[in-house]
């Protein structure tokens, strides 16, 4: 009950704010970034992202979609925004043991948003990016991301087709 409560309030939260523009996700301004833009509809990719997920063999942990708060709570209708959060406990314990700090980073995101055309974009902080502030962590946790930044990368190629 409070996790669904909580998924609503972030949902109406993010709803609040601007619709996604395209020209945000750009990735010279978004160092760490991947933007994959795709010819796929959002719900097509949010779909084949899950597939590619599990096809990974990696656990779809969060899910918080604007569109669907913004739909509920406000019965406002906005472009596709979905974000999942990405992890797997193998990967989590061996993050803590590097480093504590850097628990606050998992799951680790990916972001589908709908463009003005109707096709869909699939963006990511790489795990390497995300992890990158915790020195604390030293050579584990770097490797761990580097390990992270291939999987994602082939969640990526498998979600978007390429």
């Amino acid at each position: 009950m409070r996790t669904t409560l909580a998924a609503l309030i972030l949902a109406a939260v993010l709803a609040l704010a601007s619709p996604p523009v395209q020209a945000d996700l750009d990735p010279d301004r978004l160092p760490g970034w991947q933007v994959l833009k795709t010819e796929h509809s959002y719900a097509a990719l949010v779909e084949r992202l899950e597939t590619a997920i599990a096809a990974n063999k990696m656990g779809l942990v969060s899910r918080a979609s604007a569109t669907l708060g913004a739909k509920r709570v406000l019965e406002k209708t906005i472009p596709g925004n979905t974000v999942i959060g990405v992890y797997r406990p193998d990967f989590a314990v061996r993050m803590l043991e590097a480093s504590l700090a850097a628990g606050i980073e998992a799951p680790i995101r990916l972001y589908v948003t709908e463009n003005a055309d109707g096709s869909a974009t699939l963006s990511y902080k790489t795990p390497s990016a995300v992890f990158a502030p915790y020195a604390d962590g030293g050579e584990a946790l770097k490797t761990l991301a580097e390990e992270l930044d291939a999987i994602f990368a082939r969640i990526a190629a498998d979600a978007t087709g390429g």
